[in-house]
């Protein structure tokens, strides 16, 4: 499932690529078909994440709300050459346009297609937004709903704090004061987007690990600094994952392990789909159980607090 970081990177990138121009919106797949009508034609004025959750703003007051959940991606395919707006310039392609695909999902990739520009459509997909040197295609996502704003406002005051947008000390007491008000396992609250937006599988689990904390243990025993700690650990990880475009969590990393990690997925995390395998730090073989459906790693050796 992609994670925060990627959603925040996906906003990024419509914002370089599509705001302040004038976006035709398709359902190809038909799913979306009216939803595509209402909002073809107008302005894509803003693109914002908090935490999961995308919001493109057009004009006239439409919001699409996109929530990629386990399955969903875009895939952004860019017109080659000097018109190309996203990244760094490029010299002007000979011949038939040709394009340069990326692929923002739970792994990003970057590739160059061999393929005309605009390419035809592949597969389900459920919108595709697209201007002269620009097309996305999100395919599988959970949700995909053009709101209005108050609609778009509800969904907002339904979520936790997010780290890049609740900065300083607001977002940490508000962090606090929800893990501080439930008893349920911490390993089901970080996962919770209602107490604090954006991590998923792979940070929950991470996470836990870096504080040495039992996924079972009661949320409100925590201590308000250990809270806080996980905040500020949350939001050094998500502004690394944003940068990056990888969930890098491991920090007993050299600068040359480092680099490695960020080519090699395995060689990021702790306890992530390491079940097992011995735990780096102590050796003890990794487990994964199952929490409210969801994989859970963890040491059970580093992780008795």
């Amino acid at each position: 499932m992609p994670e925060g970081h990627t959603v925040h990177r996906i906003a990024a990138l419509f914002r370089e690529v599509f705001v302040g121009n004038r976006v035709e919106a398709s359902s190809p797949q038909g799913r979306f078909r009216e939803g595509a009508e209402l909002i073809s034609g107008s302005i894509l004025e803003r693109a914002e994440a908090r935490g999961k959750q995308l919001f493109l703003h057009c004009e006239g007051e439409r919001i699409v709300r996109v929530h990629l959940g386990i399955y969903g991606a875009w895939d952004v395919v860019t017109l080659d050459g000097d018109s190309v707006r996203a990244g760094s310039p490029q010299t002007l392609s000979l011949g038939a346009p040709r394009a340069t695909r990326r692929r923002l999902g739970e792994r990003e990739t970057s590739f160059d297609a061999d393929e005309p520009f605009p390419p035809a459509p592949r597969g389900a997909v459920r919108l595709r937004l697209e201007t002269s040197d620009v097309v996305a295609d999100l395919r599988g996502p959970t949700a995909c709903e053009v709101h209005t704003p108050e609609e778009a406002a509800a969904v907002l005051a339904r979520l936790g704090p997010d780290p890049l947008l609740d900065t300083g000390i607001r977002g940490q007491r508000d962090f606090v004061r929800r893990v501080s008000s439930t008893a349920r396992p911490i390993g089901v609250v970080l996962m919770d987007q209602s107490v604090v937006s954006g991590i998923g599988n792979v940070y929950r689990a991470e996470i836990l690990f870096r504080h040495n904390l039992d996924p079972y243990r009661p949320a409100s025993s925590l201590t308000a600094e250990t809270a806080i700690e996980l905040w500020k650990d949350w939001s050094k990880l998500l502004a690394d994952g944003v940068k990056t475009g990888v969930m890098m969590t491991r920090n007993d990393l050299d600068a040359a392990g480092r680099k490695r990690a960020l080519r090699v997925a395995r060689e990021r995390y702790f306890v992530y789909k390491r079940e097992g395998l011995p735990c780096r730090v102590c050796g003890v073989t990794v487990q994964m159980d199952l929490m409210a459906t969801r994989k859970l790693y963890f040491c059970p050796q580093c992780q008795r607090s």
